[in-house]
């Protein structure tokens, strides 16, 4: 590991434990951001509407058209309770508060008129009495709000049971309430808070507190205080956590179990609002009395008695994004609880979560830090797709509700950290590299290097090398004629052209020396048949050179070609950096690249433009090659054996070659012998060669003079060749 590895893994390790600790505190944005998710999973798959026995009475516009604006005398609301216990409601709430005395009462009236008989008031009837005695015996349950002033609590009507280590601090904190009216309040059967969000700056409602505490006794909600006196149940049984004070696991409510969460609190999973929930107060109150349809609806139901006008100002935002009464929801929430249908978030989310982030940015640091940011990233977005689809499943089948965001957003982060900290440090060295190599190797070459850790060993390394060498022929006469500038331009537009070719087929440029260009093959990183790609790099730059004397790239004029001779030959070479600590060249020596340089030099005498040894040629067979003799080179003690390139495999499978290599074999054999056959041969190898290429002409012109090539070969060439 480097110690920019280092580095990047402190830093990124840092990241992560931050991120961690974040999430472990669970700030507003987290909780936000999670809240935002579980409303998009129930938009998704919404509760199915299911026909339950629980019924919103609504004091909606058109009761208070029939009726008169709000509050109504209590009297009304007597007869409202009178007509439902009628038809069989097995609870009826009120989502209403009653803290103040009836303003419309007649007793209250009279005796705020000036001038009358204090006496006559004590013979007129009092609305909140005729409301008390309504109430009386009668399942109905009424709703207190909290207050910030005073210290008053209201009576609990029911009992409670622990099961586990006491629960009774796990609620939001109730510090007082609003008194209701004492004779409504000590004939009420149940009574119940009616806060929905108690504390949540959101106005989404997506959990309902169904207890509230004062640190020594548990107040109910108004939902679940309606179905313990529908059922008839006297005591709330509460399971508490098995080795810790202050949580909440469930409640039993009669003959029902309720999820909770930690602090006492319902899920709220919703259906969209639906009309067949609410009945209208004018419905229940019709003179007439209630329709049979009404009467069967409210026969056997849990009823909640609240409103829907919006200058009552009680509507409330469902996690659907639905703007529903407040007393919908109360009623929603005992349908969930009828149903069975419950989301939880159990006590052990938070930590999966927190171990997720910590474990997902360590394993995203690691594959950032010492793959790469693509494999890190292909990674993240694996984990992203895992960590929703985990959490969808969660909430389809089993109503858990995970958070996906979190540990997606962290991993993000730390992605984004880690690559950023590579591409500005631990990637330093590969664009050094690239920027090194950029001008000689190819593309493909590059990419190999920068992801092979042991592609590229500096200062020195015995190879197989192709070693090819590329000489304009006359430089010297074409430079004479030539200003200097011009000299430079003839060499730009040519080398130019010629060593594209030896990039494309995943060759490396050594050097240019003057006009000349040396290169190789199989360096720095190993090129699979690199005596091919050597020669169809040099085939390329004959068709290449053909074309720019074509079009007289060159501004020489018609007639002036330009010529160049190539020379190639495969062995061992040293290859690495050379030079001085501060100036050094990627380079090859040793007796390969001399011997290439030899063959090279050998196109003039032999009259051809692409030369190999025959080490290359062993490799390309399937090439349309042809024997140029044995010629001895300059510091070589053996002579060499070489041969001539005519062209690719297509011309090799062509019959003009086939009928010229008949040819060629024959005269090389007359040449071996001293044949007084050969000058005829020559003619007409002369004649076939013109079929196949126009520049083995000059190579027969002067073959005749190279009979020594071709004569009796010593035993150390014929030993070369057979290895």
């Amino acid at each position: 590991m480097t110690r920019a590895q280092q580095i990047g893994v402190v830093i990124g390790l840092a990241i992560v434990a931050l991120l961690t600790m974040l999430r472990a505190g669970d700030p507003g944005i987290f909780k936000l951001i999670r809240g935002v998710t579980f409303d998009e999973y129930q938009r998704l798959v919404p509760r199915t509407f299911e026909p339950m026995p629980v019924r919103v009475i609504d004091i909606d516009e058109a009761s208070l058209q029939e009726f008169g604006q709000w509050p109504w005398p209590r009297d009304r609301l007597a007869l409202l309770v009178n007509r439902l216990s009628e038809m069989g409601a097995s609870a009826i709430a009120f989502d209403i508060l009653f803290a103040e005395p009836d303003r419309l009462s007649p007793r209250n009236v009279v005796r705020d008129v000036a001038g009358v008989d204090p006496s006559l008031a004590e013979t007129l009837p009092d609305n909140d009495e005729i409301f008390a005695r309504s109430i009386a015996e009668k399942p109905v349950v009424l709703g207190f709000g909290l207050s910030n002033e005073g210290h008053y609590r209201p009576p609990v009507k029911a009992g409670f049971a622990f099961t586990g280590e006491s629960p009774v601090s796990a609620p939001p904190y109730l510090g007082a309430s609003t008194p209701l009216r004492p004779q409504l309040e000590a004939n009420a059967a149940g009574l119940g808070h009616i806060s929905l969000n108690p504390g949540n700056p959101s106005p989404v409602v997506r959990a309902v507190p169904l207890f509230l505490t004062d640190g020594e006794q548990l107040y109910p909600n108004l939902a679940i205080e309606a179905l313990r006196v529908a059922q008839g149940a006297s005591t709330y049984v509460l399971s508490g956590a098995p080795d810790r004070a202050g949580i909440m696991t469930s409640v039993k409510i009669g003959d029902f179990v309720v999820p909770l969460t930690a602090a006492g609190e319902l899920w709220l999973y919703v259906t969209p609002d639906r009309a067949e929930r609410y009945i209208s107060a004018r419905q229940v109150l019709a003179a007439g009395g209630a329709s049979p349809e009404v009467a069967a609806a409210i026969d056997g139901s849990i009823v909640f008695v609240g409103t829907s006008a919006t200058g009552l100002q009680d509507i409330r935002v469902t996690a659907l994004g639905e703007n529903v009464p407040g007393v919908s929801l109360h009623a929603q929430a005992v349908e969930q609880i009828l149903s069975g249908h419950f989301l939880s978030r159990p006590d052990w989310a938070d930590g999966l979560e927190i171990l997720t982030i910590a474990v997902l940015g360590c394993l995203l640091v690691g594959v950032t830090t010492f793959v790469s940011p693509a494999v890190a990233l292909a990674c993240g977005l694996l984990i992203t797709a895992m960590a929703l689809v985990a959490s969808w499943f969660s909430f389809l089948y089993a109503g858990l509700l995970l958070d996906p965001l979190a540990p997606i957003i962290s991993g993000s982060i730390i992605h984004f950290a880690a690559t950023s900290f590579r591409i500005l440090v631990i990637d330093r060295e590969r664009r050094e590299v690239r920027r090194a190599f950029g001008h000689y190797l190819s593309p493909s070459l590059l990419h190999r290097i920068e992801h092979s850790r042991d592609a590229l060993r500096l200062g020195g390394d015995d190879r197989e090398l192709t070693v090819m060498f590329v000489d304009v022929r006359s430089f010297t006469e074409i430079s004479e004629r030539l200003a200097p500038t011009a000299v430079v331009a003839f060499l730009n537009t040519l080398l130019d052209a010629l060593s594209r070719h030896v990039v494309a087929n995943e060759g490396t440029l050594d050097k240019f020396i003057g006009d000349s260009i040396m290169a190789f093959w199989n360096a720095p990183v190993d090129v699979a048949d690199h005596e091919i790609k050597a020669v169809r790099a040099a085939l390329a730059m004959r068709e290449t050179l053909a074309e720019l004397n074509a079009s007289d790239a060159f501004g020489f004029g018609p007639g002036q070609q330009v010529g160049i001779g190539i020379g190639i030959h495969t062995g061992l070479a040293c290859v690495g950096n050379m030079g001085a600590k501060t100036r050094f060249n990627y380079s090859a020596v040793g007796d390969a690249v001399n011997v290439a340089a030899r063959i090279e030099s050998c196109c003039k005498e032999v009259g051809f433009d692409i030369l190999i040894s025959d080490s290359t040629a062993r490799s390309v067979q399937g090439m349309a090659l042809i024997e140029a003799g044995a010629l001895p080179l300059k510091g070589k003690s053996n002579r060499t054996q070489i041969l001539a390139v005519v062209g690719d495999e297509r011309v090799a499978a062509s019959p003009d070659f086939a009928a010229l290599e008949v040819v060629h074999r024959q005269l090389t054999e007359a040449l071996h012998s001293h044949s007084r056959n050969s000058r005829k041969l020559v003619a007409t190898a002369k004649l076939r060669a013109a079929q196949v290429i126009g520049g083995l002409a000059e190579f027969y012109q002067r073959i005749s003079g190279r009979t020594d090539h071709f004569r009796e070969v010593p035993d150390e060439i014929e030993k070369s060749a057979a290895d």
